[in-house]
């Protein structure tokens, strides 16, 4: 590949900066589902309508975004979703202002389609600068990484400037919301200014010039590749696990034990949530730092298995044992925190969550070459599992308690671990 020749070093640092906004923009709905719940007296299940509203735009943008960027490049479908993301923080801003709480489902909705937008840029482009394989997985694991700092900071955040979540409303996270905004409006400056590699916009110009006519690609075709398909599959149930362990577990945390919950005031479970989070970093700075000399398949297999093993102790725990453990604080100083001992083992699971993204897209679209644009889209359609997930898992903690929504999580880990020893195997290559 002839981009692996040149210096791509600000067009990877400016990728991995738009990888972390996704986590800190997506990050948003776990706190603020824990505030309108309070603020609006909803039950578990409406409290994640946010994290729904949000990945829900997934399923309506995804191939949607995948023709963006295989018609007009990465360059503009990450400006055009940057701009998106402007006005759907606004929006949520505006729902403070107006204490309402279906506006603030609109900003979420509207924030989601950005964000989908820039996963369908960042992960292939990533992927394609580091040239495909071990080196590519390697590169979208060091932008996770970025991603998972974002997304400790977050709740722990927003939990502070919650402080009593009996009182707290939506305009208590604007210094947050204001942030992001912040951050959208810097990027789309210095992205304007940065030039990044087009190798799907430059192979289309040289067919024209040879008087080729480019291919229009088929996603019949595409669904074609087992390999691709049962990884799609795989990405539908991670987002459910990833996004639905801190989310409840921030519900349980700050519930009264009236209600089934642990009492704990909306800062302190704030950094409990974050610490999760801060495992995922950890785990992408492992995973990063020996995604060149590690298969993909053997890593989806080692933390598929762990994460099952710790989500189980989770379940079968007793509520009633206390543990402490140590978590991350908005100073980013450690302290530690009595929690039950199935916390614990459930935020745990944030070091095996850590590189299940990269390297289960890093599997899947192994062998599909000229597909990888609009299989790109396809997986950003089934990152709405981050949204249908934690919402089951809401009602069942509704229906019965906050631990036994847990079995729906260990249920997808099952299928992710089937992936890593069974259904990434590829059985058919894309010709050229």
């Amino acid at each position: 590949m002839s981009s692996q020749k040149k210096n791509y070093t600000l067009p990877i640092i400016m990728m991995i900066f738009l990888f972390g906004m996704i986590s800190f923009v997506t990050g948003l709905a776990n706190p603020l589902g824990v505030i309108v719940k309070s603020q609006f007296q909803a039950s578990n299940f409406m409290s994640q309508l946010g994290t729904l509203a949000n990945f829900l735009a997934y399923a309506f943008m995804g191939i949607p975004a995948g023709n963006l960027l295989n018609k007009y490049g990465y360059k503009k479908t990450a400006l055009a979703a940057i701009a998106v993301g402007f006005v759907g923080v606004g929006i949520q801003f505006l729902s403070g202002v107006a204490s309402n709480f279906y506006i603030y489902l609109a900003g979420a909705f509207v924030a989601g389609f950005s964000m989908c937008m820039l996963n369908t840029v960042v992960n292939p482009l990533l992927n394609t600068l580091g040239g495909g394989g071990r080196k590519g997985n390697q590169l979208i694991q060091i932008g996770g990484t970025f991603n998972s700092l974002n997304a400790t900071i977050v709740p722990v955040l927003v939990g502070y400037l919650m402080g009593d979540v009996a009182s707290a409303t939506i305009k208590d996270a604007n210094p947050a919301l204001f942030i992001a905004m912040g951050i959208f409006a810097a990027a789309f400056i210095v992205l304007a200014l940065v030039k990044l590699p087009e190798p799907i916009l430059e192979a289309r110009k040289e067919k024209e010039a040879k008087g080729i006519v480019e291919e229009k690609l088929s996603y019949k075709e595409l669904f074609t590749f087992r390999h691709y398909v049962l990884g799609i599959i795989a990405i539908f149930a991670y987002i459910g696990v990833e996004l639905g362990i801190p989310n409840i577990v921030n519900l349980f945390l700050t519930e009264s034990p009236l209600k089934g919950g642990f009492g704990m005031n909306a800062a302190a479970a704030g950094t409990v949530a974050g610490t999760y989070w801060f495992l995922m970093l950890i785990g992408r700075f492992v995973g990063a730092s020996v995604g060149g000399k590690v298969s993909s398949r053997t890593m989806l297999t080692c933390v598929a298995g762990l994460g099952l093993v710790f989500v189980l102790i989770g379940i079968l725990a007793p509520t009633t044992t206390l543990v402490k453990m140590p978590v991350f604080n908005s100073d980013i100083s450690f302290s530690m925190a009595q929690v039950p001992i199935n916390v614990m083992f459930l935020v745990l699971g944030g070091l095996c969550t850590s590189v299940m993204w990269g390297v289960i897209f890093n599997l899947a679209v192994e062998g599909l070459g000229k597909y990888v644009a609009i299989a790109s889209g396809v997986f950003m359609v089934m990152v709405v599992g981050g949204g249908i997930f934690p919402a089951l898992q809401g009602a069942l903690a509704d229906a019965t308690s906050f631990m036994t929504s847990f079995w729906i999580v260990a249920a997808l880990l099952v299928y992710i671990l089937y992936y890593a020893l069974v259904g990434c195997k590829v059985t058919k290559v894309a010709e050229e």
